[in-house]
């Protein structure tokens, strides 16, 4: 995201609802079903804020070459907490 832009979801709201907060598209969605890699984000504060990434996810991240265990699914993350987040291009 632009530096210092912070936006606010209510707890539980999918990331995705982002994009209802405000007119820039912040972050890229394409299939919101976890299988396009067009919203992959990497986690750089409150990782667990995130909610668990299923099996799915994770299978898909590491096909994708994201191995390190900081990245997510931005459709797939219910947000349950204050997370900071980068999209990765």
């Amino acid at each position: 995201m632009p530096h210092g832009t912070e936006v606010l979801l209510p707890e539980g709201a999918p990331l995705t609802d982002i994009e209802y907060e405000t007119p820039q598209h912040l972050i890229p969605f394409g299939c919101r079903s976890g299988a396009c890699g067009a919203c992959v984000i990497e986690v750089i504060d409150g990782f667990r804020s995130l909610g668990e990434a299923d099996l799915d996810e994770t299978d898909f991240l590491e096909d994708l070459g994201r191995t390190d265990g900081t990245y997510r699914l931005a459709c797939q993350c219910r947000l349950l907490g204050s997370a900071t987040v980068r999209v990765v291009e």
